[in-house]
């Protein structure tokens, strides 16, 4: 798949990147879990991911957060990824001036990064947000959360207990105007270790109910 290398705020980022050959198909950006605990674009659940956007027709980016891989810069407590992702998300633009729509994936600690580019952004029209850091971080900025998509967690997660992944999401589904669908996989830890099938599956189901018939 294409190596791609584009501007972010302290230089270079290097990605993955696939286009649609329909110029009007949606786009997404799917973010990695934690650098500093081994986390990169080719993490298991980062790649297929990508994979599963793109088998839907989407124009699909995968990239390596400042400090990772050869992207250049140091690790910055989040602050410095969410401006990544933004100038991830100005390049796709740039490559999809017609796309129909734009969503976000992230997992773990990219799913984190992924929310708060939801609200920065108002192009985002939807999200996949796996095994989220509840626990960790918080997401009070989702107030309202200003598009609808799904959160998925594994019900034996190790690091982040399902309890309060289940808090955030139910006071994400009571906001107005918006869906947010929660599903968990039964015995699965954080990192989906022998139930990425079942996750796919999940996201493949969430996109066909999105995706008919229309985004």
């Amino acid at each position: 798949m294409p190596e791609v290398n584009f501007n972010g705020p302290e230089g270079r980022l290097e990605g993955r990147y696939q286009q649609s050959k329909d110029p009007s198909a949606p786009a997404a950006i799917i973010l990695h879990p934690h650098p500093q605990y081994g986390g990169t674009m080719n993490n298991k659940v980062v790649y297929h991911l990508y994979h599963t956007f793109l088998a839907r027709g989407f124009s699909v980016l995968r990239f390596n957060f400042r400090g990772v891989g050869r992207s250049r810069g140091v690790y910055d407590n989040g602050t410095g990824e969410l401006s990544d992702a933004a100038s991830a998300l100005d390049w796709m633009q740039t490559q999809n001036p017609n796309a129909s729509t734009c969503w976000v994936a992230g997992f773990s600690f990219g799913a984190w990064i992924g929310m708060q580019l939801l609200m920065r952004r108002p192009e985002i029209s939807g999200f996949v947000s796996a095994a989220p850091p509840a626990n960790n971080y918080d997401f009070a900025f989702l107030a309202p959360c200003p598009a609808s998509g799904v959160i998925i967690h594994g019900t034996a997660d190790d690091l982040v207990p399902e309890a309060d992944v289940a808090k955030l999401a139910d006071r994400l589904t009571n906001q107005k105007n918006i869906t947010v669908d929660y599903e968990t996989i039964e015995g699965a830890n954080h990192l989906f270790e022998n139930y990425i099938d079942d996750l796919i599956l999940i996201v493949n189901q969430y996109l066909d109910k999105r995706m008919s018939p229309a985004l």
